[in-house]
């Protein structure tokens, strides 16, 4: 048969597979979450996420140590406070759990890159991401504890902010706030199109940030919408964001695609930990193979378009880029 196009010729073997493919990753594309427990000395196993730990500030180094050992340089902080209040006034305490992590990690590990994520959720006793008026987050009011959480971050050594709370207008407030007071260089991974999905239950139980009433349906977004996040997106590039981000990853790499071919700003999506959890029970119930789930999952949010990814297979999404498995 005469055949002047063959594809299979571009498939014929591992060194001609790897030179043609069109998405490729990086170890320094990967975001590790590290939960530190202001009330815990050492690590403790979360329960609800295998293979993941609460670390105490004496022991965020370790969380660190094992990251470079993996060739990951890059985390993201999630605090785990001693008290909570209604306004959550220990996410902006100078002593608190996240700022005192930032100083342990930039003590032993100075170039290790340290985003922090920005939301009241974890600090406030009623467990919404904001301050309340009655049973609704007021939404403007949030604002002014909000940059007062990120700027304390930042003046404790925290190379980028992430507010993750989806109120109105916190990407400008968190930007004026960093600029008035000389920190124009820290950048803004902005959580842009985080919809209000099923997908967030083991970390909720991790961060302990569950909300004791309600739902989060008000500020997160309607998982049916899609244009939505266009909207989003662009309102936060217009506040000052310098990364987007779309939350969930699997269930929504749609809108990472549409976001991706609409915006130049680097796109940044996240495995959240139902993903991680799924996969992690379909492995133990002997269903699948983990370890190729793990990297075809991961392939997919590149090649949906996504330049970054936070995940809890961060570690060993590294090693199987060595190893040349996947990127």
């Amino acid at each position: 048969m005469e055949l002047i196009q063959r594809p299979r010729r571009l498939r014929g073997n591992e060194a001609v597979r790897r030179l043609c493919r069109e998405t490729r990753m990086s170890p320094d594309s990967l975001i590790y979450p590290i939960f530190v427990d202001e009330t815990l000395s050492g690590r403790r196993p979360i329960e609800a996420l295998p293979g993941q730990y609460h670390y105490g500030i004496d022991a965020v180094g370790q969380a660190v140590e094992e990251c470079l050992a993996n060739r990951v340089t890059h985390c993201i902080l999630f605090g785990l406070p001693r008290e909570k209040d209604a306004c959550g006034s220990s996410a902006w305490a100078e002593h608190g759990v996240v700022q005192e992590a930032i100083r342990a990690i930039k003590a032993r590990y100075p170039d290790f890159y340290v985003i922090t994520d920005v939301c009241m959720c974890e600090y406030t006793d009623h467990g919404h991401c904001g301050i309340l008026s009655g049973h609704e987050v007021d939404n403007d009011s949030t604002l002014e504890v909000l940059a007062k959480t990120a700027l304390s971050h930042a003046q404790a050594g925290a190379d980028m902010v992430a507010p993750s709370d989806m109120m109105d207008g916190r990407v400008a407030a968190i930007r004026a706030a960093l600029d008035e007071h000389g920190f124009q260089n820290v950048p803004i991974l902005a959580y842009s199109a985080k919809y209000a999905s099923a997908f967030y239950g083991p970390f909720r139980a991790a961060a302990g940030s569950a909300p004791s009433f309600g739902d989060r349906k008000g500020y997160q977004m309607d998982p049916h919408n899609r244009k939505e996040a266009l909207k989003e997106c662009q309102l936060d590039i217009a506040e000052g964001a310098d990364i987007i981000m779309v939350k969930p990853a699997l269930s929504y790499l749609d809108v990472i695609r549409e976001c991706a071919d609409s915006f130049d700003l680097p796109l940044c999506a996240y495995s959240v930990s139902g993903e991680y959890a799924m996969i992690k029970a379909a492995s133990a119930a002997g269903l699948i193979d983990e370890y190729r789930i793990m990297c075809e999952s991961a392939l997919s949010v590149f090649r949906a378009g996504a330049n970054m990814l936070i995940t809890y297979y961060a570690k060993e999404l590294s090693q199987a880029i060595r190893k040349g498995d996947i990127g």
